[in-house]
């Protein structure tokens, strides 16, 4: 194995491109990791965690292809994301003038008078700046951008408040804008619910949802995963909801988080009291009953959340939430599990979703398992080894610690497989639970690779029973992916595909309480 470097100097990439890239080349055979990033100290930190240190000097405008493979692989690679980089769009006629790009967001505005969006992918230590320029030009802006300190957040939101304008992240991952998805965002049909949300992944299964239940979406707004923290106020959610409540196209608002701070939360119920419209708040994990107000309907999953704002809007009553497995699921599921070897215990989750990981949690932990994570909710547990699982154990895959110098699972899921394929060789597991998540900016062929992982994963086992496959698809039909045929393609490899994430944590929780009654029948019937 080698380690090899191109720099590209004074060459500025947007993050989205980059991971794209960085996908494509990790894709190749005999490259065992790379990544393509901009040269800034925190990128080069991560390069270094990543075993994939850069020996020649670079600059946070430098653009840094770091891969790790044979010495042939490493050059194939190298050459391909180069001309990745400089690939541009065919030209139109024989010959034709291009005009240069805009090297600064007052030029660019000056191109496009019309723009009052700014959508800000720089690294960390240049974004906020770049958020106040914009926020100086009468722009609203949306910061994909993450490794924004609290503090800088809180001014640049500051700021925008006394602007009059609207400010989406930082870390923002997904919105739709008058029918615009930017970042990872879902095809959705246009329609009269707005979505303000904390949770990129969180809003995805929303909106997807109200597009699956024939409604759609006036807008969607991201916040940032920090904005409802004691130190920001939730500013970003206040904007977002004063600005639907404002919405003559909006005729029910929802409210997605995980639970933020207690003075946060009365503040943005109170404002959400006056909003004019009905307005359907959930709050991941949080007391039902510390929500509830008086014109405030409460939902109870993030697939609830969508239910209930598309009866609302249709001004019937709110549905209850499902809590009971259907006995058509429960024979599904008893008939997928009938063959497991008694000693198969274990829910695995393997996410690439935050926010699914979040959630899916918080419902098996509801059916009695206490689970470990990377990123565990109360009552869980820290795992001990971020690459190998004991017990019950749903991960992240998304969180920092694993996609530092990699991309996002969304974007490559490389590494979220090679888990998957762990756990269904691990004899304690009964269930793998996993989402796949489309849209814009994920992975063109999510479930490619993933078919090869349950045909090698067969292949291991021999004749012995594979753990139950349990996923959730986050899409739409109209996403480029085309989310029917990634669920009939996950179904004919032998994968229960559920209708949302929560119903999929319900299916992984069930099997493991059948393995858990099979154990304990057969300890009875072996004392007799």
């Amino acid at each position: 194995m080698q380690i090899k470097h191109q720099i590209f100097r004074n060459r500025y990439q947007d993050s989205v491109s980059l991971m794209q890239i960085s996908a494509r080349i990790s894709a190749l055979a005999d490259i065992a990791q790379a990544s393509v990033v901009m040269g800034t100290p925190t990128n080069q930190a991560q390069l270094v965690e990543a075993g994939l240190a850069c020996s020649e000097s670079a600059g946070p405008n430098d653009l840094i292809i770091a891969v790790r493979g044979s010495a042939a692989a490493c050059d194939e690679a190298l050459a391909l994301a180069a001309t990745a980089l400089d690939s541009k769009p065919a030209s139109g006629g024989e010959s034709s003038v291009v005009e240069a790009a805009p090297n600064n967001l007052a030029r660019a505005q000056a191109l496009h008078a019309e723009a009052n969006l700014a959508l800000i992918s720089v690294p960390g230590d240049y974004a906020a700046a770049e958020a106040i320029k914009a926020l100086r030009l009468g722009m609203h802006v949306m910061l994909f951008s993450d490794n924004i300190s609290l503090a800088l957040e809180k001014r640049i939101k500051t700021f925008a408040q006394q602007q009059k304008r609207l400010v989406m992240g930082p870390d923002c991952g997904t919105a739709i804008i008058n029918g615009m998805p930017l970042g990872f965002a879902n095809v959705v049909k246009r329609g009269a619910i707005g979505v303000v949300g904390a949770s990129g992944t969180g809003v995805q299964e929303v909106t997807c949802r109200i597009d699956q239940l024939g409604s759609g979406i006036s807008q969607a707004l991201g916040t940032g995963g920090h904005d409802l923290h004691d130190d920001i106020g939730g500013l970003s959610m206040q904007a977002g909801l004063e600005a639907l409540a404002e919405d003559p196209a909006t005729q029910v608002i929802v409210l997605v988080s995980k639970p933020p701070a207690r003075e946060v939360a009365d503040r943005i119920l109170a404002q959400a009291q006056k909003a004019g419209k009905p307005v359907v708040v959930h709050f991941l994990g949080a007391d039902p009953a510390s929500v509830a107000r008086p014109g405030i309907t409460v939902a109870h999953t993030l697939a609830h959340t969508a239910e209930v704002a598309v009866a609302l809007e249709r001004a019937q009553a709110a549905p209850a939430v499902a809590s009971a497995l259907s006995a058509q699921d429960a024979q599904l599921l008893n008939a997928a599990a009938a063959s497991l070897a008694a000693q198969r215990s274990d829910i695995r989750g393997v996410f690439a979703g935050g926010t699914f990981c979040f959630e899916a949690q918080l419902l098996c932990q509801r059916a009695g398992f206490v689970a470990a994570s990377n990123t565990p909710v109360k009552g869980n547990s820290m795992i001990a080894d971020r690459w190998q699982s004991h017990g019950h154990t749903l991960v992240d895959m998304g969180d920092d610690e694993y996609t530092r110098g990699r991309p996002h699972p969304m974007i490559d899921p490389t590494l979220r497989n090679q888990r998957i394929l762990a756990e269904l060789t691990d004899p304690a597991t009964a269930v793998v639970l996993f989402d796949v998540v489309l849209g814009y900016g994920a992975a063109a062929d999510p479930v490619a690779e993933l078919l090869e992982v349950c045909s090698k994963a067969r292949q291991q086992a021999a004749a012995a029973a594979l753990p139950v496959l349990v996923a959730h698809v986050c899409g739409t039909a109209a996403d480029p992916q085309d989310r029917a045929r990634q669920i009939t393609r996950l179904r004919q490899a032998g994968v229960l595909v559920a209708d949302c994430n929560a119903q999929a944590a319900q299916w992984a929780s069930h099997v493991a309480l059948q393995q858990a009654a099979r154990r304990t029948a057969g300890v009875a019937g072996a004392a007799q």
